[in-house]
């Protein structure tokens, strides 16, 4: 039996290409409010819809196009979905439509869809326009009876549009919508409201200004909460936890606190939603009211508004957007007659599939224990995420930091380790505070091991992390110096300092420093202290994690220029750039920057290419210069062949594309390890920082023993990292199995399932294995009270 389960694995492998959309017409609407990234997906189920042969339809201005038919109803081409990648809010419009509400307008709408037929529906909009879509779906033969009795359609045509699929997409920046740890626009709306904070602090800080800030969310406080969180704001105000009776003295209590520490502004964000304990709605004015009556700050209000809605849609929301637009196409091409209707959307790192009314459901479940003040169960109901940014929240926002006064037995040290990566120092100040808070005494590194083994070490306060969440770089210092040569001199320093913890924050060279210092621990004592490490480092390399601190921001300047870059392409027409990223031999930034940036071809050293695949490559874009779209991009990560160097396929192109298109080169270079961390990057940090100083207060208390703290067993060596859905501690000692330490990347990687979807957007014909592919699920409401290791961030 056991010889015959090999093939048999083989046989439950399943190709895109294999499942046919030939005879099937798919419509794609956007619906309600317009969110940043609605074009990715768009454009994402145009192409994979037209790459499995089914037809695709445009319907423009959503629910009431479909409505009103005639030219609002439009068979999309490749050609048309091009270049709208990095446009903000939707290209086919999107309007509020009260026609489809009643019954006529329904029956219209179904007329309008048999006559060209459709019956696959991809929806992207928020809850409302998804339990639209399900009563449309629902009442779908009952319309069809009564089209057939009012002669405008026949039995026949009934009969082969019998079923009308559905599958949705959600797309609303408020992340309001349950069973979906993010929604299309939410990352871009995040990144308008730190542009918004950081440019508001440096003049706050001029001024010694108090600024409030209000942010979109009637009824979710999301993007108040993260916000909050990404620029270390003062005090939150949103409506799933209004604050406690007597907020306001608290609250004065804590900016005057503040102030006295020696910082010179404060922010206050405030959710448009925000109410207070007895339902009374908390707006900005009242709260800037306050702190002028109470303190006499000199306070400016500022309302971002629709800002937060435009711009173009950042690095996250396009691979989002690209995933989700290709996993809906998946799930309706797979969908059969009694297939609920479901949402596809990202949990962790991992694609799923949800039943649409479960997550209606709980989304409506959610307001309802606001409006009956079970302003906890609301939080539940949001989901592990929401759950977990709140409770960071408040673990860095203690009213005081009344455990500096505590005399603990503890002393952590923090360091950078390796190049520098946006989003470290978030982690930095994360960790220093939370320790704090938790009674540790925590002790800054300056300059990795290198500044670690000379005694640059000293003691870290509260205020002393203030305001360096938006801060880029490493404040720390950082060298790639690694510990083996001075195992002596470490040891003799952590012995004077008594440091009984070590958190290093850092790329491949703080995991490598971890193992050695590890597998040190029979020879010196000093290092049998709990450690831990956290993945920071632009190239996401780095085993035993998914993501790596610092890359999101080093995606979106890659997006950002490839975005400048293909403007002045189009404008002089038939250009192809040939651009090189980072990345050392790992591929991530090429690969998924080029999903990002709708590039054409990525060459990256783990797939390993020759000159026919460089003479194909060209023979393609030759081929895209005869179409409407005449640009190319091509990224290059820059360790990927010894001898395919950059300038040599700039020239293999120059010459083989002569007379069909000329070539141009840029080489992206440190501006990837510059600039002011992305939101994600300083809330990933943030958290992943307070979970492990969380684990090292844990492991402290378990190994102190007789006056002192010793333990050598490998889990308390550990790499934290992000596993699909999980946050998860795993050994360094287990990962050296799955790591290539020549060409310092892991075994395995998970991104590299992304490039075939690249590859299809860019009109290759290739393989795609979607075994891996979200399955249907059902929103899970309980769940065990102990989640230190499956906690989604």
């Amino acid at each position: 039996m056991a010889g015959a389960t090999g093939p048999k694995r083989q046989d439950t492998r399943k190709f895109f290409e294999n499942l046919s959309g030939a005879g099937k017409s798919i419509a794609v609407l956007t619906s309600g409010g317009d969110a940043q990234g609605m074009n990715g997906a768009v454009r994402a189920v145009v192409r994979m819809g037209i790459y499995v042969g089914a037809k695709v339809y445009f319907i423009h201005e959503g629910y009431q196009g479909m409505v009103d038919g005639g030219d609002y109803i439009k068979e999309a081409t490749w050609e048309s979905v091009s270049s709208v990648l990095q446009v903000g809010g939707t290209v086919i419009g999107s309007a509020r439509c009260k026609e489809f509400r009643t019954h006529e307008g329904r029956l219209k709408a179904a007329h309008n869809l048999v006559q060209r037929g459709i019956t696959y529906l991809c929806v992207i909009g928020g809850d409302g326009s998804l339990t639209g879509a399900n009563l449309f779906r629902e009442e779908w033969s009952g319309l069809l009876n009564e089209l057939i009795e009012q002669g405008l359609i026949d039995e026949e045509a009934a009969r082969c549009h019998s079923k009308l699929h559905i599958v949705g997409m959600v797309g609303s920046i408020d992340n309001d919508f349950c069973g979906t740890d993010m929604t299309i626009g939410t990352d871009s709306a995040l990144h308008r409201i730190i542009e918004v904070v950081d440019a508001i602090m440096t003049t706050a800080q001029s001024h010694q200004r108090t600024f409030v800030l209000e942010v979109m969310g009637r009824h979710c406080g999301y993007l108040a909460l993260v916000s909050a969180l990404a620029c270390g704001a003062d005090w939150v105000f949103i409506p799933e936890m209004p604050p406690e009776d007597g907020w306001e003295d608290n609250m004065c209590q804590k900016l005057s606190e503040s102030r006295s520490r020696g910082s010179r502004l404060n922010i206050i964000i405030v959710a448009e939603g925000a109410i207070d304990r007895q339902g009374q709605h908390i707006s900005s004015d009242l709260v800037k009211k306050l702190v002028v009556s109470h303190l006499g700050f000199d306070t400016r209000v500022t309302i971002l508004g629709h800002v937060q809605r435009g711009g173009t849609p950042s690095a996250f929301d396009r691979i989002l957007a690209s995933r989700m637009g290709v996993e809906a196409v998946l799930a309706l091409l797979e969908a059969s007659t009694d297939t609920p209707a479901c949402v596809v959307s990202l949990v962790g790192n991992q694609a799923v599939r949800l039943p649409l009314m479960e997550c209606v459901q709980m989304t409506q479940e959610v307001q309802k224990a606001m409006d009956e003040k079970k302003f906890d169960e609301a939080v539940r109901l949001r989901g592990r995420s929401f759950e977990n940014n709140l409770s960071t929240y408040r673990l860095l926002a203690s009213q005081t930091a009344r455990s500096e006064l505590q005399n603990s037995s503890f002393n952590v040290a923090v360091m950078n380790v390796g190049a520098p990566a946006a989003g470290m120092n978030a982690a930095v100040r994360s960790a220093v505070r939370v320790g704090i808070t938790e009674g540790l005494k925590m002790f800054a590194v300056n300059d990795g091991f290198e500044g670690f083994y000379k005694g640059q070490i000293k003691e870290i306060k509260w205020g002393d992390v203030g305001g360096w969440t938006g801060q880029g770089g490493s404040l720390l210092g950082t060298k790639r110096t690694l510990p083996a040569k001075h195992l002596d001199e470490i040891a003799e320093q952590m012995r004077i300092h008594n440091i009984t913890a070590l958190l290093v924050i850092g790329g491949f060279e703080a995991y490598v420093g971890l193992l050695e210092l590890s597998s040190a621990r029979d020879r010196y004592a000093e290092f049998c202290v709990p450690m831990v490490m956290i993945p920071a480092t632009v190239s996401n390399n780095i085993p035993g994690s998914d993501l790596s601190i610092g890359s999101d921001t080093a995606l979106n300047a890659i997006t950002d220029t490839c975005d400048r870059i293909k403007q002045s392409a189009s404008g002089t027409k038939r250009r192809v750039f040939i651009i090189e990223t980072m990345g050392g031999y790992c591929g991530y930034l090429a690969s998924v920057g080029g999903l990002a940036a709708g590039a054409d071809t990525v060459y990256i050293y783990e797939e390993p290419f020759d000159i026919r695949d460089l003479q194909a490559n060209v023979e393609h874009l030759t081929q895209k210069m005869k179409t409407s779209i005449q640009r190319g991009l091509v990224l290059r990560n820059e360790n990927c062949n010894e001898n395919f160097t950059t300038d040599f396929i700039y020239q293999l192109y120059s010459e083989e594309g002569r007379g069909v298109f000329d070539c141009r080169k840029n080489i992206l270079g440190h501006m990837q390890q510059g600039g002011a961390p992305s939101p994600f990057d300083r809330n990933f940090g943030t958290k992943v920082a307070a979970k492990a100083v969380q684990w090292i207060t844990r492991t402290l208390k378990e190994s102190y023993k007789e006056g002192r703290v010793f333990t050598n067993s490998e889990d308390t060596a550990c790499l934290l990292g992000m596993r699909r859905r999980a946050m998860v501690f795993q050994p360094v000692a287990q990962l050296r199995e799955e790591t290539d330490f020549v060409h310092r990347i892991p075994k395995e990687q998970w991104w590299l399932k992304l490039r075939p979807l690249m590859k299809i957007l860019a009109k290759y014909k290739t393989s795609y294995d979607v075994s891996d592919a979200g399955q249907l699920e059902h929103v899970t409401r309980v769940r065990p009270k102990e989640s230190d290791t499956s906690a989604a961030i």
